[in-house]
């Protein structure tokens, strides 16, 4: 065969699959099956254990350094009164100087340094924000309460567990409701988060050289609303005989 009539076949056969390609008509696309989106939830107030105390301790003098001295000082003394208490951990939570100044009086400095201690014996705690008070002359910011990290683990395990329950008999009423049979789970999604803020004091100033005793600080540490909600689809299947 010449290489002319080489080069026609090959052109012809060419021509040929390409409109082959054109005229086979391309796979059906299978429909997705239906879907219903739904969502169940299960809520619980649980009893905060851990308690959060801000202290603080300031001073104005008219050199810097006599007011990091005497802020140090209180500071030291009540991190060792903290250390001394099982269970409670302390930690220093901001430390800033600044100076200030009057018309026509020299200027001072001020100097505060802010303390966190934080546990799970509240009496305890509280007895002990109430000494430092009185004996240190220490402000208190703030006092808030929340849940211990194992607490509210076990707890949204609980709820986690009753939201897909919840979850599932929406879905299989969904189904029934549609005229389906049967369904099966998609893609679903599970969130945990507070659904109301853990309570929180903030506590009145108590300038550091008034002369009476601090009453003790009174605690309650109320609750924290926990809620799991879950959302996913539920893929219907079989319907229902008419």
């Amino acid at each position: 065969m010449t290489r002319p009539t080489l080069l026609l076949a090959a052109a012809v056969l060419f021509a040929a699959s390409t409109l082959h390609a054109q005229q086979t008509p391309p796979p059906l696309a299978v429909p997705a099956p239906p879907s219903v989106t739904v969502t169940g939830a299960a809520s619980a107030k649980v009893q905060n254990d851990r308690m959060q105390a801000m202290v603080r301790a300031e001073a104005e003098r008219t050199t810097a350094g006599a007011a990091a001295a005497d802020v140090n000082a209180r500071m030291a003394k009540a991190l060792a009164a903290a250390k001394g208490l099982p269970g409670v951990e302390a930690k220093s939570a901001g430390y800033s100087t600044w100076q200030q100044w009057e018309k026509d009086k020299p200027g001072k400095w001020r100097v505060a340094q802010t303390l966190s201690l934080s546990g799970s014996d509240f009496p305890a705690l509280a007895a002990l924000v109430s000494k430092l008070q009185d004996e240190e002359g220490l402000l208190v910011s703030s006092i808030s309460f929340a849940l211990a990290p194992e607490t509210r683990r076990r707890a949204e395990d609980t709820l986690s567990r009753e939201a897909i329950r919840a979850w599932q008999q929406r879905a299989a009423t969904a189904a029934d409701a549609l005229g389906f049979a049967a369904w099966r789970p998609g893609r679903v999604s599970v969130a945990t988060g507070d659904q109301t803020p853990s309570p929180r004091h903030d506590m009145a100033m108590r300038a550091s050289a008034a002369p009476a005793a601090a009453p003790p600080v009174a605690v309650d540490g109320g609750m924290t609303e926990l809620t799991v909600t879950v959302t996913g689809d539920a893929v219907l299947d079989k319907p229902a005989a008419r």
